[in-house]
This record gives structure tokens, C-alpha cells and sequence, in this order.
């Protein structure tokens, strides 16, 4: 859809207006630290903000600092994960604290390319804490800003409104994120890139309660697997129970009660991942 200034700045009036009567309010948005911007990137990956708020608060009272999580073994960080799932984020995030104090002196790289190159940290989560730490102007997308841009400036074919230059009959297009990247850098505040996309993110928020999906015409738009008998289930079952006591192989498949096999092969990729150890058959958390 075609982007003119007008348009651009309308819609730039329609975000800020909107959080300023409704920004939300979230821990980590008091505080400008890399360290704990980073945790709150990572906790939020796959999980909601109202999910993470008390587990934010208490891993960052327990592990306050890259450090202090470096130092700490996987036994001691797993009871301040417990309950987010996708257990291997904070094993990343352990690495990157490792990583940052062996090589960085304990403070994190402002350089996005840089951060990238840190366990469990992609494009976005390297923009995310550029942006939320340092101010950095550059855009980023996740799923609420997608639905902003999507909602705003690639109507649905149903009853909206089509500009010339664009096919009336797109149905079944796939809106690329090169496209939505485009108009986001046109949108850009670059003085304040950090409130910027605080308020593209909660007026994403608000869309989802408003409007039909508009993430679904997105190209990268997929829909989760199912929990239930995953090998997700499986894998926090197991760390679950590791935590309450070491157990042999035999006793975590007849304690999980799923699929031996998926069982099995979930005890050795964790133990792969150095999430958990094996000495004499016996396992336990790392």
C-alpha cells in the first residue's frame, strides 16, 4: 500500500496518541540496563508480558548481573525459570552472561551485528536491547508491531480500502517483513526509538483484542504445535521432576508416563545441551 508523509504521519499521531492514554507499565521498562533488558528479551521470547513480569522480578533479585548468573550452575537458575518453558533460553542466557564477562568485562556490546553473535540471540532480540538500552535509532519487528503495520497499511481485500497502484484482488498474498521494514524506517522516531516502539508495541497489543489477526497474512506467520504429548511437555516434565531428585532413565520414562521413546530421546538431547548430567545412569540437573 502506498505510504505518502501524510499517511506516515498520521499514523505516527495515531500510535503516540495512544500511548500516551494507554501505555502499559512493565518492569523492565524502568530500568536502562543491558543485563535486565536482555533477560526481559529473552523471558518474553514465546511468552506473554503478564506471564513474565513475577519471573523477571525474580531471577534479576536472585541473578542481579552477568556475573552473578555466569557463576551460577544450571541446578541453581532452573527453579527461576520453572514454569516459562523453552528451558534452553536460559541455558543461553547463562552462556551469554559467561561470554560477556570473560570477554566483554562484564558489560554488553552496543554493536548489533556484535550481539548477535551471543547464544539465543537473533536479529530481533539484538535490535530489541539496542533499542531498549542504548536508544539506538534502528526498527525492529515482533509480533505486535507486525500487526500495527499490517492493520494500518496492508488492508485486508474484505471491505477495505485499496489503493490504485496495488491488485484489488490479493487474496492470498504474503506481506514479506522487507516490506513492513520499509515504511517502519520511514516511521521511525530516531530521537526516541525506545518509546517509539514501546508504543507500536501496545497499540499491537490493543489491536489483538479489536480486530481479526492480521498477522495471519503475514509470510512467517505459523501457528504453534500442540503441547500436549510434545517433546516440549516431555523436556519440562523431565526437568521438573530432576529437580525434586536424580532418577535413572527407567524411572523418568515410567514417572512421565508418554512415549518411552520420545522420552529417551529428549533425556539425551538435554544432556546434550548440558542441561543435565549422567554419572553411573543416574541423571540429574546440571
Amino acid at each position: 500500500m502506498a505510504h505518502t508523509k501524510k499517511n506516515i504521519a498520521e499514523f505516527k499521531k495515531t500510535i503516540w496518541d495512544f500511548y500516551q492514554n494507554n501505555g502499559r507499565k512493565f518492569p523492565w521498562r524502568k530500568t536502562k540496563d543491558p543485563y535486565k533488558i536482555l533477560v526481559s528479551e529473552i523471558m518474553l521470547q514465546q511468552t506473554q508480558t503478564d506471564r513474565v513480569v513475577p519471573f523477571y522480578q525474580k531471577w534479576v533479585k536472585r541473578f542481579p548481573n552477568f556475573k552473578s548468573l555466569a557463576s551460577a550452575k544450571f541446578s541453581e537458575i532452573y527453579p527461576y525459570w520453572q514454569g516459562l518453558g523453552y528451558n534452553r533460553r536460559a541455558l543461553n542466557l547463562q552462556k551469554t552472561a559467561q561470554k560477556v564477562t570473560a570477554e566483554f568485562s562484564g558489560k554488553l556490546p552496543k554493536d548489533i551485528l556484535e550481539l548477535e553473535k551471543f547464544p539465543g540471540i537473533g536479529p530481533y532480540t539484538a535490535r530489541a536491547v539496542a533499542i531498549f538500552s542504548f536508544n539506538t535509532p534502528v526498527t525492529c519487528i515482533e509480533t505486535n508491531i507486525r500487526r500495527v503495520f499490517i492493520h494500518h497499511f496492508f488492508p485486508s481485500p474484505a471491505g477495505a480500502r485499496i489503493n490504485a497502484d496495488i491488485n484489488a484482488d490479493f487474496r492470498g498474498y504474503k506481506i514479506d517483513d522487507k516490506e513492513i521494514l520499509e515504511i517502519a524506517e520511514k516511521a521511525l522516531d530516531k530521537n526516541n526509538s525506545r518509546e517509539w516502539h514501546w508504543a507500536l508495541m501496545d497499540y499491537g497489543a490493543y489491536l489483538k483484542t479489536q480486530v481479526k489477526n492480521p498477522n495471519r497474512r503475514a509470510k512467517n506467520y505459523s501457528v504453534q504445535s500442540k503441547f500436549e504429548g510434545s517433546l516440549r511437555q516431555i523436556r519440562g516434565a523431565i526437568l521438573k521432576n530432576l529437580l525434586k531428585k536424580d532418577l535413572t532413565k527407567l524411572q523418568i520414562v515410567k514417572i512421565i508416563k508418554k512415549d518411552p521413546q520420545k522420552t529417551k530421546v529428549v533425556i539425551e538431547a538435554l544432556k546434550k545441551e548440558g542441561l543435565i548430567k549422567e554419572i553411573k545412569k543416574v541423571y540429574s540437573l546440571n
